[in-house]
């Protein structure tokens, strides 16, 4: 057998008529219609002239289809890469310059832009997928042969590409290879008890390592279902809960499941495991649920360098504000940041990791690279200390990277879009608390005195030219900033003057 993941995944299938997929409407897709389409989908890739490690884009609405694309591209030998579907035509012009895919997906209502930019980037092709499974590439799938055979691949060849926020905001590209993917997959599904007699609620976005690497892998690899939700909606959630035994999500789903007068002992009687991730789980979130439900969350650590880097016990005490130990495999410690030196348990540092699942590097970026590996271990920018009894706690961030939602945001990208309107000083983003989200994005502005501007119109002009999940949730008008002694910007100032103004923020049912 080859080191390609989807060989390995098919090693582990359970029957061909076993049940892969179902969807909220009653709608079955079973191992054995997988397989066939991702062949005809395989086949398809390679006449648009797709070689073992070039890259393919796909901005595309979560969809059976999807996912059998994702799998695909595995089977094609070339390395998939998943972009936001809340991104921009700006945004997305820099990633497909950057990747140089050989072939790009998209919604068909978004093709004629894409299609230019594509055209400007050097991309031999523009397919179209909508979340029906409708589009140009579904429809020359459809006369294709299921056949095909599967691409070699060695553990070390590129599997998916996932750009993800860096240090001057531009976003770098995450290689990971099929080691990582395949190891991880491996790891949780033992450690997190998943078998082929599981059904895994999947409501997460298919376009990051939570939703599609975490959820999509970890099932199919131990040859179990899934319930397959478009999108989180409480109501569609709680209907399912009993047909489920796991559900995977970010703290905002346990927020709004919580706040939903249906969630009861009795409708999780079934469930035997619910993960959060992807962002900070407040302990109030866990203790109101375990006392809703009789269920502990079980939450992780994890990054899109990584995959997941700990967990809580699946058998044993799940602390809330932990993130549980390093899981087997991966070894985990945490270091000076200024230094370098190891720290005994106890003492604050930066968090470093390495085992299988971290990645190749970034993409066309080898001095970078190198500047985020010490001694062999990938420097995380996290900060955090590993207790007495080992577990592992996240107390802040080295980078000033905001996670709201599960998604990555990098200050200095709306910084810039905000410094140059009309009428802004400077500008100051930040993250705090928010109890939907993990985190809120705000904006804190210094403005002329003789400018009319206003919350509304900052963000009205913000509107198209960031992703939704960018855009800031307040912004805040300041006559200055606190600065240090070198006149540099104290953001951990603002972050503790407005880290209530969230609060009571988010009670609606949703």
């Amino acid at each position: 057998m080859s080191g390609n993941l989807f060989d390995i995944i098919r090693s582990h299938a359970p029957s061909p008529d076993k049940v892969l997929l179902e969807l909220a409407d009653g709608r079955q897709l079973s191992y054995s219609d997988a397989l066939a389409w991702s062949g005809r989908l395989a086949n398809i890739l390679v006449l648009r002239g797709v070689e073992p490690g070039d890259r393919v884009a796909a901005q595309v609405e979560k969809s059976p289809e999807a996912l059998i694309l994702y799998l695909a591209v595995l089977r094609a030998g070339a390395v998939y890469l998943p972009l936001n579907t809340a991104y921009t035509l700006a945004e997305l012009e820099y990633f497909l310059s950057d990747a140089e895919p050989k072939v790009v997906i998209c919604d068909p209502k978004k093709r004629a832009g894409i299609a230019a930019i594509a055209q400007k980037c050097g991309v031999a092709a523009v397919e179209t997928l909508d979340a029906a499974g409708r589009g140009s590439l579904g429809e020359a799938a459809a006369g294709a042969p299921a056949d095909f055979a599967d691409v070699p691949r060695k553990p070390s060849d590129l599997a998916a590409i996932l750009y993800t926020s860096g240090t001057t905001g531009r976003s770098k590209g995450a290689m990971m290879t099929h080691r990582n993917l395949a190891s991880n997959a491996a790891t949780l599904a033992r450690f997190w008890h998943f078998s082929a007699r599981d059904v895994l609620l999947h409501a997460l976005p298919m376009y990051h390592t939570h939703g599609l690497f975490v959820a999509t892998n970890v099932t199919m690899i131990a040859g179990g279902s899934m319930l397959f939700l478009p999108r989180f909606d409480a109501d569609e959630v709680l209907r399912l809960l009993p047909k489920a035994t796991a559900l995977m999500g970010v703290p905002t789903f346990y927020v709004r499941l919580l706040q939903h007068p249906d969630l009861d002992r009795a409708r999780c009687a079934h469930m035997r495991l619910f993960i959060s991730g992807s962002a900070p789980l407040l302990a109030e979130t866990q203790r109101e649920f375990l006392a809703r439900t009789g269920h502990a969350i079980l939450e992780r650590y994890g990054m899109t360098e990584t995959g997941m880097n700990t967990s809580n016990p699946y058998a044993g005490e799940r602390i809330a504000g932990s993130v549980g130990f390093p899981l087997p495999g991966v070894e985990l410690r945490v270091a000076d940041p200024a230094t370098g030196k190891v720290l005994p348990r106890g003492e604050v540092g930066v968090i470093e990791i390495r085992g299988p699942n971290v990645f190749a590097g970034y993409w066309r970026m080898p001095d970078k690279t190198a500047a985020e590996f010490h001694d062999g271990y990938f420097v995380s920018g996290d900060l955090g200390t590993i207790d007495a009894r080992g577990y592992v706690h996240i107390v802040g961030r080295g980078k000033d990277l905001v996670i709201t939602g599960g998604f990555n945001v990098y200050p200095q990208e709306i910084e810039t879009e905000i410094d140059a309107l009309p009428g802004v000083v400077e500008s100051a983003v930040i993250g705090v608390p928010h109890p939907d989200f993990g985190e809120g994005v705000t904006a804190v502005v210094v403005k002329d005195k003789a400018a009319d501007l206003s919350e509304q119109t900052i963000l009205a002009a913000l509107e198209g030219r960031l992703a939704k999940f960018k855009l800031p949730k307040r912004v805040i008008f300041v006559e200055d900033f606190p600065r240090n002694a070198m006149g540099k910007l104290q953001k951990n100032l603002l972050r503790d003057r407005y880290a209530g103004i969230y609060r009571g923020v988010g009670k609606a049912r949703g």
